[in-house]
């Protein structure tokens, strides 16, 4: 008697479980469903997401096009990596359900007028020499430093492990093209340019390298 009721639990408990993964798609969907349920995300932490997207698109695209130029390995191997940097953003813009604020990825193409101008500033810099591209990517890798390091401050701890580690990757960045602008000696072109472009330099605030910023918006691009 007593087999007979243990095995009529068991074939009552199999039963049930059979139901629960076919009403749910299984258990899978399951996880899948618990895995998505999130915190809700401030106004703030949203834009600061949506900002950190484009900022890292505004990256890849000017190496993308510095590459095409100069056919340096640095801009290549950066580029994928802001690439990454983009679907690491863009997996949590969908785990919150946060629209895509690209909707054009062609290189160099940008829905936000601000971002498209910044994009065809730097691009033209870097065009002059291969010296000035370097000195792009400084600028590029610094002010992405100081934008992570402002919006984690009030992020959710999945934002903060993200930002972290394109912190990092940053960080990296900026000692590859220091390396390369400490190996060059090719300063003709910069000095050239910045004397018919003084603009540039009083816009950007701290003139072409060691500064923190664009001056867009109070110091950086996008604030």
């Amino acid at each position: 008697m007593k087999k007979l009721i243990l095995t009529s639990i068991v074939v009552a408990t199999i039963a049930t479980s059979a139901q629960a993964y076919r009403g749910n798609g299984g258990y899978y969907n399951n996880y899948n469903n618990a895995k998505s349920t999130s915190a809700t995300l401030t106004q703030e932490q949203k834009d600061a997401l949506v900002f950190m997207y484009q900022e890292e698109k505004v990256a890849r695209d000017v190496y993308l096009t510095l590459n095409d130029k100069w056919g340096a390995r640095i801009f290549k191997n950066i580029s994928n990596a802001e690439q990454k940097h983009m679907n690491a953003v863009k997996s949590l813009l969908n785990k919150y359900n946060i629209e895509v604020p690209v909707l054009d990825d062609t290189i160099g193409v940008f829905e936000n007028d601000e971002l498209q101008a910044l994009y065809d500033e730097l691009v033209e810099k870097g065009l002059i020499s291969l010296n000035d591209a370097y000195e792009v990517g400084v600028t590029i890798e610094e002010t992405d430093i100081a934008d992570l390091e402002e919006r984690m401050e009030n992020a959710t701890s999945d934002m903060q492990r993200v930002f972290s580690n394109l912190l990092r990757g940053s960080n990296n960045h900026l000692r590859a093209f220091n390396r390369q602008l400490n190996s060059s000696s090719d300063n003709t072109s910069n000095d050239s340019y910045n004397q018919k472009n003084s603009s540039y330099k009083s816009h950007k605030g701290q003139g072409e390298r060691g500064h923190r910023g664009f001056g867009h918006k109070g110091g950086r691009w996008g604030r």
